[in-house]
């Protein structure tokens, strides 16, 4: 089994897009006006409107309701990412700090109020946990 992707459902498709747009510095692909994905080298992330969970039966998901999973990046320099979008972002919910497991972190919210988090490990241990991973 592989790990495929992550989805985020939503009502307002057009702002997650442009908002993890500039997130991530990538173009989001649109196979279908109700969906995006932005293919990254380690994962992908993939946004659906609300439209979409009509098809997976009724009751599936809920568009912005989501309390129980942080999306993450890894990133080069986590203070850096921090004063490149902190212009861009309404709601900061940690500033950069590091966590006792030795990543480098900075969370936020999303339009919708999704958890992201940007880390990078910085210690020792964490820069070995991390060897060999994209």
């Amino acid at each position: 089994m592989n790990f495929a992707s992550v989805r985020i459902i939503t009502d307002d498709l057009d702002r997650l897009v442009e908002f993890y747009e500039k997130v991530t510095g990538v173009s989001a692909k649109r196979p279908a006006p109700v969906f995006a994905e932005f293919v990254l080298p380690s994962c992908t992330l993939a946004i659906g409107h609300s439209q979409t969970v009509q098809l997976f039966g009724a009751g599936t998901a809920r568009a912005a309701d989501n309390h129980t999973v942080i999306i993450e990046f890894r990133v080069h320099d986590v203070d850096a990412e921090y004063t490149r979008l902190k212009p861009l972002v309404d709601e900061w919910v940690q500033e950069p700090t590091t966590m006792p497991w030795g990543n480098r972190s900075a969370l936020l919210r999303d339009p919708d109020g999704n958890l992201v988090n940007l880390f990078a490990p910085v210690t020792k241990e964490a820069l070995e946990r991390f060897s060999g991973r994209n």
